[in-house]
């Protein structure tokens, strides 16, 4: 899967919308709290589709993959889902943010 980097943070919003009239199910997460070096800022939009289709951005890399993998639970299920990501010395070797800063991401189904 391959994200374009949009550079209008309201074309994620257009694409969702469009995604939306054409029936696909899908989740949006929004960057809604950042502390220290974080790679997006609070306000920061990933669309995602039921089958892992994906535009914009919330971070990068591992973090990226585990906001999707999220989404998809979260469009089965309707129940949003706040995700913390950052590095710790429990995390360091797993889903985590290499800057060293932290960010929290907010999941929810759009209907």
């Amino acid at each position: 899967m391959e994200a374009k980097y949009l550079r209008d943070p309201q074309d994620v919003l257009r694409i969702a919308l469009e995604w939306c009239d054409a029936g696909k199910s899908i989740a949006i997460a929004t960057v809604v709290r950042t502390w220290g070096s974080s790679p997006r800022p609070v306000g920061s939009n990933l669309v995602i589709a039921e089958d892992g289709i994906f535009e914009g951005s919330v971070s990068g890399g591992c973090v990226e993959g585990a906001v999707i993998t999220a989404a998809k639970k979260v469009i089965k299920t309707g129940q949003q889902a706040i995700l913390k990501f950052g590095v710790t010395n429990d995390e360091a070797w797993e889903v985590g943010l290499a800057c060293g800063g932290e960010i929290e991401v907010l999941v929810e189904r759009v209907e």
